[in-house]
C-alpha cells in the first residue's frame, strides 16, 4: 500500500523540468543557438566595456536566471528557453576570452572544453547512473544538466570556429558539415544507436550549425553572407523564439507529464548499439579527414586581409643603400626659420606675371 509522503514523493519525482525532445525542441534550440552568436558578437562590439566586462555582466544575468528556473517547480516554457539564451550567449563570450583575449589556439580550447564536458558525464553518470534529459527529476541531476548545457555551448563554439580557421569556408558552406552531421545522427538513432548518446552529439553539433547560420545572415555579402548585420539577425531570431515559445506555453505539446515517465522506453539491444558505435567512429574519421583535405586547398584570404595593400620594396645599390639621407625639415619648421619681414613678405606677395 502506498503512503501518502511516498505518493507525494513519487510525483515530485515525476515532474520533470526540460521539455519533450520534439521537433520543437530542436527549432527552437537552433534558434537560440543563432541568437547566442549574433547576439554576443553584437553586444561585444557595441557595449563599450570590453570582452571581459561584458562576459562577467552576462555571467551574473546568467545567475540570476538560472536561479529562476532552478525555483521552477515544473517545466515552464519562457523560463527554460530564456535560461537557454543567456547559456548561449553567454558560452560564446567564455570562448571569445579564450581565442581574442588571451589568444588560447582554438584547437587548444576545443580539447579542453572535450575534456571537461567528459568529466562533467562521468561525474553526472556515476552519481544519478543516467544522463537521459527525461530523468530530471531531482536538483543535483537539473545543476548537472546545465553545467552540460553550458560546457556544450562552449564546445560548440570553439570547434566551429576551429573548423572555419582549418577550412577557410565561408559561412554559408559552413553550414553545411554540422548540418549534414545532425542528418546523420537521427539516421542512427533510427536505426538503433543509443538515444542518450545520440541526443547530446546532436545537443553539440546545433550549437556550431546555429552560430554558422548567425554568420551566414549577418556577414557582408563580400564574406560570403547575406549582409543582414547582427543586430537586424538578433531581433528576428529573437521575435522567432518568442513566438514558438508562446506556441509552446499554449498548446503544451512539450511538456512530459507524469504518467508519459511511467510508459516503457524502447527496448534496448547492445548489439545493435554496439554496430552503431562503429558507425559513429566511421563517420568521426571521415569527418575528420573532410576537414584534413579541406584545410590543405588553397583559402581565401582572410577578411580584411585581402584590402591590405602589398608593401612597396625597390632595389638599392650599396652606395643608395649606405649614404646618408638628406635631413628633411617640415613646412612648418622652414617657416619658423624666417625672419617675421620675411613672413610678411611672403603672405602679401603674389606671383610675377610671366614675361
Amino acid at each position: 500500500m502506498t503512503t501518502p509522503e511516498s505518493s507525494r514523493t513519487h510525483v515530485k519525482q515525476m515532474l520533470n523540468k526540460v521539455p519533450e525532445v520534439t521537433i520543437w525542441f530542436w527549432i527552437i534550440k537552433i534558434l537560440c543557438t543563432t541568437v547566442g552568436e549574433s547576439f554576443a558578437d553584437w553586444i561585444n562590439m557595441n557595449l563599450g566595456v570590453g570582452l571581459i566586462n561584458t562576459s562577467l555582466i552576462f555571467t551574473a544575468v546568467l545567475a540570476g536566471v538560472l536561479g529562476w528556473q532552478l525555483t521552477t517547480k515544473r517545466y515552464v516554457p519562457f523560463v527554460y528557453w530564456l535560461t537557454v539564451v543567456v547559456v548561449s550567449v553567454t558560452g560564446t563570450l567564455y570562448t571569445d576570452i579564450l581565442t581574442d583575449s588571451q589568444g588560447v589556439p582554438l584547437a587548444l580550447s576545443s580539447s579542453v572544453f572535450a575534456c571537461i564536458l567528459a568529466v562533467v558525464f562521468g561525474i553526472w553518470y556515476a552519481r544519478e547512473r543516467t544522463l537521459s534529459v527525461h530523468t530530471i527529476t531531482t536538483r543535483p541531476r537539473e545543476l548537472f544538466y546545465w553545467l552540460a548545457v553550458l560546457v556544450t555551448f562552449a564546445l560548440g563554439t570553439a570547434t566551429g570556429d576551429w573548423t572555419l580557421e582549418l577550412t577557410g569556408w565561408t559561412p554559408g558552406v559552413s553550414v553545411l558539415l554540422p548540418l549534414g552531421l545532425i542528418g546523420v545522427i537521427v539516421l542512427a538513432w533510427r536505426l538503433g544507436a543509443n538515444a542518450v548518446l545520440s541526443f547530446w552529439l546532436a545537443y553539440i553539433l546545433t550549437r556550431p550549425l546555429g552560430a554558422n547560420l548567425g554568420d551566414w545572415l549577418g556577414s557582408p555579402s563580400g564574406d560570403g553572407g547575406l549582409g543582414l548585420g547582427t543586430a537586424v539577425t538578433s531581433v528576428i531570431f529573437l521575435a522567432a523564439i518568442l513566438a514558438t515559445v508562446v506556441y509552446l506555453t499554449l498548446s503544451r505539446s512539450d511538456v512530459i507529464e507524469a504518467n508519459d515517465l511511467t510508459d516503457a522506453p524502447r527496448a534496448l539491444n547492445p548489439a545493435r548499439e554496439r554496430i552503431m558505435l562503429g558507425y559513429y567512429a566511421v563517420v568521426a574519421v571521415a569527418t575528420a579527414a573532410l576537414l584534413i583535405w579541406a584545410h590543405h586547398q588553397p583559402h581565401a584570404a582572410a577578411a580584411g586581409e585581402s584590402d591590405t595593400p602589398a608593401p612597396v620594396t625597390a632595389h638599392l645599390t650599396p652606395q643608395q643603400a649606405t649614404s646618408p639621407f638628406p635631413r628633411l625639415r617640415s613646412r612648418s619648421s622652414a617657416r619658423s626659420q624666417l625672419t617675421p619681414w620675411q613672413n610678411s613678405t611672403r603672405a602679401t606677395s603674389k606671383p610675377r606675371p610671366p614675361e
